[in-house]
């Protein structure tokens, strides 16, 4: 027998509330940060923006930057021109397919890419609240939107990344899944692997949900298809294996079990040496400025290090509590995504874009809003919190590295 709650169908007016409301709030939060960090601050002074971020004038770009550093630039470049250069091929199709059908009555993919981030940061912000009534109860079901919409590195779900529409598929696979839609969990995973490659991942947490029947998981076959496509695509180009290449070869990824985990730890406390040391001296051999940028300052680097390091730190506290107050299904995709994401370091930050990665790991903002809502600290967690969006913010909209 499905519980009731499972088969309420239609709009749910609170839900819808509280997402509006949590969409305006936050993403005002971050564009007036950003837009003043850039009148203020300026660019980071080796900061280069491709002109496909810059099309609209001074003006015009000015009100886009919050949303247009960095990894955007080869979106819009991919929903403009297609897959015109080998590095880009690390960069999955279904964000800048959809950010070209939306811009087109537009005439420009840069404001499709930005349509799309937000309507899918607005869907997504509505299945979570809809999820986490039906997992935890309706009293935790705002303060988890607060908490992913103000989490540190949430600047991201209104940037030109696929954070956001990669938030809405696993959300929406999730909660198809928990209504009995086995067919809809089953293509919001397989489009959640057209968007990134650990979108396959889903189908972990899928086989897990103690409401699946034999049958019903016959249907999780179907999540690896977005993945399959791609390899697909690139093989009739001549190179199957063109993404990862693409990530070895332009990002010196390389597979290592868990080796951004060792190696982080280790910057972690040669960073701290560093910073001890000053900005006179490498303790940390510096990376070529052809790999990491402005990185090859020393004591920017060892931020760096230490901030991913932070963040991995609040990730396995939060899946320790997710594992305790939600069903196994949620710990085991947080658990089998984070391994994925510490098993891929690079040559010069082992944990680069972690911050970016754990901010999609929606039940660890779950559980933090919980922990903070029975202990009457909600306010105080969110205050902290917004903070750091506010600073990161300003980092990212001037080209520092963030994540």
């Amino acid at each position: 027998m499905v519980p009731a709650a499972q088969m309420r169908w239609g709009i749910d007016s609170a839900a819808l509330r509280d997402t509006w409301r949590t969409l305006v709030a936050t993403r005002g939060l971050v564009w007036a940060v950003g837009v003043l960090a850039v009148l203020r601050l300026g660019f980071e002074p080796t900061a280069q923006a491709p002109a496909d971020v810059r099309p609209f004038g001074w003006l015009g770009s000015l009100l886009t930057l919050p949303a247009t550093p960095w990894d955007a630039g080869h979106y819009v470049a991919i929903a403009d021109r297609g897959y015109d250069e080998p590095l880009r091929a690390a960069f999955f199709p279904l964000y800048p397919l959809l950010a070209r059908a939306a811009g087109a009555p537009l005439g420009s993919p840069l404001l499709g890419a930005l349509l799309v981030a937000l309507a899918a940061f607005a869907v997504a912000l509505y299945l979570l609240h809809r999820l986490v009534a039906l997992e935890a109860g309706e009293r935790y079901a705002g303060p988890a939107l607060l908490a992913v919409a103000l989490f540190p590195t949430a600047f991201f779900f209104s940037a030109l990344y696929t954070e956001s529409l990669f938030l809405a598929l696993s959300v929406g696979a999730f909660y198809a899944a928990r209504r009995q839609r086995w067919a809809m969990a089953a293509l919001c995973g397989a489009l959640a692997a057209a968007t990134r490659n650990t979108g396959v991942l889903l189908l972990v947490p899928l086989a897990l949900l103690p409401c699946a029947r034999r049958r019903d998981r016959l249907w999780l076959a179907a999540v690896p298809a977005g993945l399959v496509a791609y390899l697909a695509y690139w093989a009739h180009r001549g190179d199957a294996w063109a993404p990862f290449n693409a990530q070895k070869t332009y990002w010196f990824r390389s597979f290592e079990p868990f080796g951004g985990l060792v190696h982080g730890a280790w910057d972690g406390a040669v960073s701290l040496a560093q910073i001890a040391a000053g900005p006179a001296h490498h303790v940390l051999a510096a990376p070529t400025p052809q790999q990491a940028g402005q990185l090859a300052a020393p004591l920017t680097l060892a931020t760096v290090n230490l901030t991913d390091l932070a963040f991995v730190a609040f990730a396995l506290v939060a899946l320790a509590g997710v594992a305790r107050r939600l069903p196994r299904a949620y710990a085991a995709y947080t658990a089998v995504a984070l391994a994925v994401a510490v098993s891929a370091p690079t040559a010069y930050e082992p944990l680069m874009s972690l911050p970016r990665y754990v901010a999609v790991l929606f039940p660890l903002q779950v559980w933090l809003a919980m922990w903070a809502v029975d202990r009457g600290r909600l306010a105080q967690t969110l205050t902290v919190s917004a903070a750091g969006l506010a600073l990161l913010s300003a980092e990212f909209a001037t080209w520092r590295w963030v994540a």
